[in-house]
């Protein structure tokens, strides 16, 4: 028996859900509830290392960067669903935010036995995708010692990049091979091992936190409206109207005009609203502000624009 697993928290027997398995249905959802209820009290816990990790992904966005998570097994998946979402919430490139699962994407859907283990694998990844010194490789484990994850951060960090480690367990094997380690300490599962309940739901706030708050650093975020959405469906397009009319307080009609002479894009739509400016004009003003709604609006109030 490997003695690290068998010390972890995660992996301890929980006295408070010992006899969940007599319970109602009533019961075990109650049951299951109340253990959840702790996972934001251990994500709040480890509020400053997430914000040093965002002030880093930040300062490699500047230059360029990419964010690159990878992980085995739940803690893989929720890595490509945080990087999956980024492009039509903030309109920011597949490859600024890249998520890759152990045994690939099959894994997604299916388990592939053993890829969680090949160091190997984990390698190759950081060498395939040239990892570098703009780059933050995100390493997602909740026993912080899963040997595919921990042989490409060290890769990475050969390779000059920031690690960060994201885990659910104290003082694991990934705090050696790191710049940052957030490690939400939520106890053991409700379901001795089953690391895919409170483990998983603090990677996924965690990850959240990551991306979203380096999101609005970089000019993103407009008051709490993601105003770099991308009108692409139907859906979206009705929320960026909502989103236009929430900012400038025009009728949907106006808002509609305004989204379609913008490209569907709805920053530069809220932009030429409250400007005046046509379309390439706010663009031009907006690229000069580095994408910043906010300082491009008081730039066109004060007589900025050019």
């Amino acid at each position: 028996m490997d003695d690290y697993l068998a010390g972890l928290s995660t992996e301890g027997i929980n006295e408070d859900t010992r006899n969940i398995d007599l319970c109602s249905t009533e019961e075990m959802v109650a049951m299951i509830n109340r253990q959840d209820a702790l996972v934001a009290g251990a994500v709040a816990a480890e509020q400053q290392h997430i914000a040093r990790a965002v002030d880093l992904i930040y300062q490699c966005f500047k230059k360029g960067g990419r964010l690159i998570y990878l992980g085995a097994g739940t803690s893989g998946r929720l890595g490509v669903l945080d990087a999956s979402e980024c492009q039509p919430t903030f309109g920011v490139s597949p490859e600024m935010v890249q998520g890759y699962i152990a045994g690939g994407d099959t894994a997604l859907r299916c388990p592939v036995e053993g890829c969680e283990d090949s160091e190997a694998d984990g390698r190759n990844l950081a060498d395939s995708l040239e990892v570098g010194e703009t780059d933050v490789v995100v390493g997602i484990t909740a026993s912080g010692s899963a040997p595919y994850v921990l042989a490409a951060l060290r890769r990475a960090k050969e390779r000059g990049s920031v690690t960060i480690g994201v885990c659910t367990n104290a003082h694991s094997r990934l705090e050696a091979l790191c710049d940052v380690t957030i490690a939400p300490l939520v106890g053991p599962e409700v379901i001795s091992g089953s690391t895919r309940m409170k483990s998983g739901t603090a990677q996924k706030m965690v990850l959240n936190m990551l991306t979203t708050c380096s999101m609005i650093k970089l000019g993103k975020v407009y008051g709490n409206l993601m105003v770099d959405l991308k009108a692409s469906n139907r859906k979206l397009e009705d929320r960026a109207k909502r989103l236009i009319i929430h900012a400038t307080g025009v009728d949907p009609a106006c808002a509609g005009r305004a989204l379609e002479a913008a490209g569907g894009h709805v920053k530069l739509a809220i932009l030429m609203i409250k400007s005046g400016l046509d379309a390439p004009s706010a663009g031009a003003l907006l690229e000069r502000c580095e994408g910043r709604l906010a300082q491009a609006i008081r730039e066109a109030e004060q007589g900025g624009v050019h």
